[in-house]
């Protein structure tokens, strides 16, 4: 799992059609076409990517065989079971962020982008998101996160890359002291810069 870009989120997932750079997985790169068959999005502004008119069909039309009963478990998950038949665009913004987080575990999609995806969570439901991404990568499938969440980057992530317009400035491991004394330092830094600029 790793922080990047969303741009280069996008351009990996096979979104930006004017994409540079190449994906390739076990000796095969794949276009960006094929790249949306194995990747699967969950964007910050999830409005742009709910379509049905209810949570449990939100969740359906992501799995490649409909399964009702694994829909179900998925939303209870999820804390969102008692949602399941109303319109997700009248839930709140917490919620339907995790109605997309739940479309992205149900796709079953080898490579799972999560672009921001504590935005307008509670610390509960940040929590339950991270356990979820852990259990997306324990399933053997890969999870990269873009966040500025730095509790949620420990909870979840094991490696970290930073981009910048394209260019990767760095990249380490935050399985040890080392690594994670690195990221909170990047965001000390970070927040120092902020509140020299107000």
């Amino acid at each position: 799992m790793q922080e990047a870009s969303a741009d280069s989120s996008r351009s990996l997932c096979g979104l930006e059609k004017r994409c540079k750079g190449i994906l390739e997985k076990d000796g095969t790169s794949y276009s960006s076409k094929q790249r949306l068959k194995l990747c699967y999005m969950v964007m910050q502004d999830v409005n742009h990517q709910l379509f049905t008119e209810s949570v449990l069909d939100e969740i359906l039309l992501s799995m490649r065989t409909e399964n009702k009963q694994r829909a179900r478990e998925i939303l209870k998950e999820m804390d969102l079971l008692s949602f399941e038949d109303c319109h997700p665009m009248g839930l709140s913004g917490g919620q339907k962020q995790r109605v997309a987080v739940a479309s992205a575990i149900a796709s079953e999609r080898p490579l799972i982008l999560f672009d921001e995806p504590t935005s307008g969570l509670d610390l509960f439901h940040m929590r339950q998101v991270a356990n979820v991404v852990n259990q997306v990568a324990n399933a053997g499938r890969t999870a990269l996160v873009v966040t500025h969440d730095p509790e949620f980057i420990l909870r979840c992530c094991n490696y970290v890359l930073h981009l910048e317009n394209g260019q990767i400035l760095e990249s380490y491991s935050i399985e040890n002291g080392d690594g994670r004394n690195r990221l909170l330092k990047f965001f000390l830094n970070d927040m120092e810069k902020e509140v020299s600029t107000e």
